[in-house]
């Protein structure tokens, strides 16, 4: 398997990586999305990037089976542990794996109601474009025929307008800069993020391009997802794209 930047930054994060505030409004994202594809106990979802695990966690509390993966086996352990702790284990499973290698995942194929990949848990964080075209591919493979995308990504045009603190390659559409994170224990580390940032237009032209349609994209906030038109004022843009 492929290393990748992400992985010592989640090891390093561990648990921490909860405390941060985007993560706090998990329940609402997943309201809006089992609202929107009118989800029922029983349909199988693939969280790809899964973290810790809170969308999929959210999931299996309400009867829907879901495989997580992720790079970071911090991650996929600290989820797992969750899932034991919640008796939620025989509804939600996770693994370590490359989001870039979906289609080498035994049973993946054709096999999900829904894929979700949100808060830039493996497309976007990847250092090519070509890599996430990868993560996306292996994403409309994993969906059933009638199965249907969520994908968040962070959009381009907020970026530009808004973070000056990072540096923003108009070439590669990727926003670098360097934070301050904290471990569990207190312990800081300043590390390097990198995160490719997309307008709508892309979005719907990488969609199509690997046999998805009946596109949707709409502007949003962690927390606050909605059904409200894109602009240049939010943070990320959410897509869903039906095979």
């Amino acid at each position: 398997m492929t290393n990748h930047w992400f992985e010592p930054i989640a090891d390093h994060l561990g648990s921490a990586y909860l405390r941060y505030s985007f993560t706090k409004g998990t329940r609402q994202e997943v309201d809006f999305i089992v609202s929107e594809l009118h989800l029922v106990p029983g349909m199988r979802v693939l969280d790809v990037g899964c973290g810790p695990g809170r969308h999929a966690l959210e999931l299996a509390r309400r009867g829907i089976e879901v495989v997580g993966i992720d790079i970071s086996q911090t991650f996929v352990d600290l989820a797992s542990q969750a899932a034991q702790n919640e008796g939620v284990a025989s509804l939600a499973t996770f693994h370590r794996h490359d989001a870039r290698q979906i289609q080498q995942l035994s049973g993946v194929q054709g096999a999900f109601d829904v894929v979700i990949c949100l808060c830039q848990g493996a497309f976007g964080l990847m250092r090519q474009n070509s890599e996430d075209e990868l993560v996306l591919a292996g994403m409309a493979d994993a969906l059933k025929t009638d199965g249907t995308l969520v994908l968040s990504a962070f959009n381009a045009y907020f970026a530009v307008k808004y973070h000056s603190s990072a540096q923003f390659d108009a070439d590669s559409g990727v926003s670098s800069e360097m934070t301050e994170i904290r471990n569990p224990q207190g312990e800081s580390r300043e590390v390097a993020l990198h995160t490719g940032c997309y307008t709508p237009r892309e979005l719907r032209l990488l969609c199509k391009g690997v046999g998805l349609d009946h596109i949707k994209v709409f502007s949003a906030e962690p927390g606050a997802y909605g059904d409200a038109l894109p602009t240049t004022e939010t943070a990320e843009f959410l897509v869903f794209a039906s095979r």
